[in-house]
């Protein structure tokens, strides 16, 4: 079981002037402790409620967060969870996903889902369409990306967008292109796209155990439709680990193990305290090892 961090919130003692230096001290630690990935969020609000926060506290647009983080790290794998698809144009999201890619080296997963936080859009003057022509979008972002990562130069028309001659120079470094992962577990639209568009998919631990694994046999069920491998899409999970209150190193290694056994081979954390940099050296001595025994 491979394990990554999720840093979703810059609300850092200090202020505005430290979340740079800390940004680089928690990476930089993680990727030291073992980390298999680093994913950010993609909102320009903070979610309301998260660790106790206001929808006016700190928040940095990820693909340039993401930029930074690449060139602080080396080893470990970078993803946006998940990009909203109508926040940028989608054949300018490709060129920022290739660009990341490149200067990673190597080592980007291109996140992505239908987006979700309507009153975000609407406070920044984005446009927020219904759920059927975002998800309509969603699979056009989905067919751009496998059309422009199979050669060189493509002309795309998809319901909602078109791109006459995208190019794809220079082309990433990923083999054979970067991970695409798809963030949910909607039933008809979501994994049915996950079956046949996606590397990986990424649930949510806030849904419950009995709902990721209904998840996963949907997804399963989609993929036997599809004449799809289920065991070559990845299995990524998303949760919350706070070890200063209620979580501790036993019950946090046995939800990783809960979730080995239901297929799950990569679980993502974040941690409300992640910025003392203390939960991720505990990860690194106890955490971290018992998953790659899994």
């Amino acid at each position: 079981m491979q394990i990554g961090l999720q840093i979703p919130s810059f609300k850092y003692p200090g202020g505005t002037a430290v979340i740079r230096p800390k940004l680089k001290e928690i990476v930089t630690t993680a990727e030291a402790a073992g980390f298999y990935s680093l994913w950010v969020m993609d909102h320009y609000y903070q979610i309301k409620g998260l660790f106790g926060e206001a929808y006016t506290d700190p928040m940095l647009e990820s693909y340039t967060t993401l930029g930074y983080i690449a060139g602080l790290t080396e080893k470990a794998y970078l993803g946006v969870l998940v990009t909203g698809v109508i926040y940028r144009h989608p054949s300018v999201l490709m060129k920022m996903i290739n660009t990341l890619d490149i200067l990673a080296g190597g080592r980007t997963y291109f996140g992505i889902g239908a987006a979700w936080y309507e009153e975000e859009a609407k406070g920044y003057g984005i446009p927020y369409p219904s759920t059927s022509e975002r998800f309509e979008q969603l699979e056009d972002n989905l067919k751009l990306a496998k059309a422009l990562w199979n050669s060189d130069e493509t002309s795309f028309v998809g319901k909602h967008f078109a791109a006459p001659a995208i190019t794809n120079n220079p082309r990433p470094l990923s083999t054979p292109h970067p991970r695409i992962m798809i963030g949910g577990t909607g039933p008809k639209k979501t994994l049915r796209m996950v079956a046949q568009y996606a590397d990986a998919c990424n649930i949510g631990d806030w849904v419950g155990i009995e709902n990721m694994q209904k998840a996963l046999d949907t997804l399963k069920a989609h993929c036997e439709r599809l004449g799809r491998d289920y065991d070559t899409v990845e299995k990524t999970s998303l949760g919350t680990v706070n070890l200063s209150e209620k979580d501790t190193v036993k019950s946090t290694i046995n939800r990783i193990q809960e979730l080995s056994a239901m297929g799950f081979t990569h679980a993502i954390f974040n941690m409300p305290d992640v910025y003392k940099t203390t939960p991720l050296e505990t990860f690194a001595k106890e955490i971290i090892p018992a998953a790659a025994a899994l």
